[in-house]
């Protein structure tokens, strides 16, 4: 379909219809699915070291010119006080609602030039307000493989787990320094150096680190070898799309353009066919209000980044929400009899619980299910679904009401979607069954916790 995307939601009769009746499914990462076994892979974070190949699921955008800090300043919640030449942070955006529409990695790569990665919603709302050229900036955009019929300009690698300092030094040919969470550096790799971040998708120990995609094999090859050593295992599709469980981020919220006059001018300038346009809604939770699918930043714990010390869209509406009561984000570990009970209704026709692929039960790009009280009554939506090997346990991401957010609750997730389920090809017939849990701290990985800080 060509168009806009405010013109592909006028003929699908409002946004939610549009999104239910997609006909994608999850977000995708387009590495093989398992490289050994996606149960050994999620250990080799935890327990070992593992490689995970980000070269080809994250857009990148570039940014650049003489008015590069303020321009991003003013679509941020958080600060950019001080950032600037190897600095780096997440980039956090609301919409002049005060409701998220996403988060991404932002890298200073000079004075006057950033990087900004991840998933392509935020990347689009960037591009577009450089488009109204209110600032001198210009941008340049590698969109990630699956919408992207040229090659990648960079590739990218991640190292982490208990053993990933051990290898690292192995590929730099010496000590590294082990920069704070967050911080930049360089690993040399091959003879060659490379700009580096101290991140970790599941927690652990590590480095993530790029450079041009013509170095991609040599780079690779350069791992593996040294990896040998280590029992370093390759991440794959599967196991990756667990990790931000693990970690306790979520990853897709979904984002706040899709409804209110403020964003029509942005939804008229946006394509029908961008990752905003195709991305499909699934799950028990039921609404008529878009709104009701949104979320504040203090909904996802990035509250505490926001600072009042700059003008940006949103700060007017982040003002007035600040002294309102917000829900939490928790983990919820499922009740071990509940989610056998939906394998063991596989085997009977008709009474077929939604199956739960392993490890990741996401069947939408949006998964929203609803969660209840012990009373019954609605108390918040479970996004994020995924089995976590090393505790041998489905773990759920949700957002909660403040009352029923303590470690220990008990809650109860309604799992499948109304009416025997929706059309689209990744929903086979079923019915809702219930998935009783106990709130637990996130990241829930213990790792986590400690080395990003107390969840």
């Amino acid at each position: 379909m060509t168009g806009s995307l405010q013109s592909k939601i006028d003929t699908a009769g409002g946004p939610l219809a549009m999104m239910r009746h997609a006909q994608t499914g999850p977000y995708v990462f387009p590495i093989p699915a398992e490289f050994s076994n996606w149960r050994e892979e999620q250990r080799a974070w935890r327990e070992g070291v593992a490689l995970m190949d980000q070269s080809f699921h994250m857009t990148d955008l570039y940014v650049e010119g003489p008015d590069v800090i303020a321009f991003v300043s003013s679509l941020a919640i958080n600060s950019f006080k001080g950032f600037g030449d190897n600095k780096a942070k997440q980039f956090i955006a609301c919409g002049p609602d005060g409701h998220l529409i996403g988060d991404m990695i932002i890298m200073g790569l000079g004075e006057q030039s950033v990087n900004i990665i991840g998933r392509p919603t935020v990347a689009n709302w960037i591009e577009y307000q450089a488009s109204l050229g209110q600032y001198d900036v210009r941008c340049t955009r590698d969109e990630r493989s699956v919408q992207n019929p040229r090659a990648r300009k960079t590739f990218r690698f991640e190292i982490q787990g208990p053993d990933a300092w051990a290898l690292l030094e192995r590929l730099n040919g010496g000590p590294i320094d082990q920069p704070r969470f967050f911080q930049m550096g360089q690993v040399n790799v091959a003879g060659r150096s490379y700009r580096s971040l101290r991140h970790g998708m599941g927690g652990a120990p590590g480095l993530e680190f790029w450079g041009p995609v013509e170095h991609y094999d040599e780079v690779k090859h350069a791992i593996l070898e040294a990896g040998t050593s280590f029992n370093l295992k390759q991440v794959g599709a599967r196991a990756y799309g667990s990790a931000a469980v693990d970690s306790g981020w979520l990853p897709c919220p979904m984002p706040a353009i899709y409804s209110g006059e403020a964003m029509r001018a942005y939804r008229e300038w946006l394509p029908a066919q961008c990752f905003d346009g195709i991305a499909s809604l699934g799950g028990s939770f039921v609404s008529e209000r878009i709104e009701d699918y949104y979320f504040t930043p203090w909904e996802l714990d990035y509250g505490r980044l926001i600072r009042f010390d700059h003008d940006f869209i949103g700060r007017e509406a982040l003002e007035k929400l600040a002294d309102t009561p917000q829900r939490k984000k928790v983990s919820i570990v499922l009740n071990p009899d509940d989610a056998t009970a939906v394998y063991r209704s596989q085997m009977s026709l008709g009474h077929n619980g939604k199956a739960m692929e392993m490890p990741t039960a996401h069947y939408a790009a949006y998964p929203y299910d609803a969660v209840f009280n012990a009373s019954g009554d609605p108390v918040g939506i479970s996004t994020y679904c995924a089995f976590l090997a090393p505790d041998a346990a489905w773990v759920n991401l949700a957002v909660v009401d403040e009352a029923h957010a303590a470690v220990g609750t008990q809650l109860t997730i309604l799992w499948g979607e109304p009416g025997g389920g929706s059309s689209r090809p990744t929903v086979e017939r079923h019915v809702q069954m219930p998935l009783r849990g106990t709130v637990a701290g996130w990241p829930f990985s213990k790792v986590a916790q400690t080395g990003y800080r107390p969840g």
